[in-house]
């Protein structure tokens, strides 16, 4: 068996597992992911919301809708495109349920550990170059602590070459696409979300992907 179909066989093999996980009480299921795409760019976002289960893709509601306009817009990444060329990911696999004080409830520390053997085992198998970490509990998951203390201001707009699940790869982080928040729509926010964008289409490895699509 050729090595990438072998790499595409475990990492089908490791989304039945999810699929068939039930360890966490409080999330709300179906285990929402992604199709088994072979990238070396990989998406991460935080949680699934409260329709993505029923569509049965991440990022298929409103926050996805403004995620893909930025990625079309900024370079001429249309959505199809993007899902079938970039694999997405996230923290968190199930709707979490709501906050007490609205919203959606964040993950807690057992739910995001438990979650994180399944996305240590998709960056083992498919060895990225390239990180897109969406939203903060997608940064502070992807870069640690130390960039869970930062604003959004100090991490958005640069690349930061780390090591993470045991591979050497660049990370650029994106604010959350949610209509919650308007930092992307303020200053110095959106300039910094256009400053991060055009990192993420000057690395070889979506330029890699562009020049698939181009092809």
């Amino acid at each position: 068996m050729a090595p990438r179909d072998t790499r595409l066989v475990r990492l089908k093999t490791l989304h039945a597992q999810l699929d068939a996980c039930t360890l966490c009480p409080k999330m709300i299921g179906p285990v929402v992911h992604g199709p088994p795409t072979l990238s070396k760019v990989v998406l991460v976002g935080q949680a699934p919301g409260p329709r993505e289960g029923a569509l049965g893709r991440p990022f298929a509601w409103t926050a996805g809708r403004t995620l893909f306009r930025w990625f079309e817009e900024s370079m001429g990444l249309e959505e199809a495109t993007f899902r079938e060329r970039i694999f997405i990911t996230a923290v968190a696999r199930c709707f979490p349920g709501k906050a007490n004080g609205g919203g959606d409830r964040r993950p807690d520390f057992d739910e995001i550990a438990r979650c994180r053997t399944y996305l240590g085992g998709e960056v083992e198998i498919l060895q990225p170059e390239l990180v897109i970490a969406v939203g903060a509990l997608a940064i502070s998951e992807v870069l640690g602590k130390e960039a869970a203390r930062q604003k959004l201001d100090a991490l958005v707009g640069r690349v930061t070459r780390t090591t993470w699940h045991g591979v050497l790869l660049d990370v650029v982080a994106l604010p959350h696409p949610s209509g919650a928040s308007p930092w992307h729509k303020l200053e110095p926010g959106k300039t910094l979300l256009a400053h991060a964008l055009a990192q993420v289409k000057r690395h070889p490895a979506m330029q890699a992907v562009l020049a698939r699509q181009a092809s």
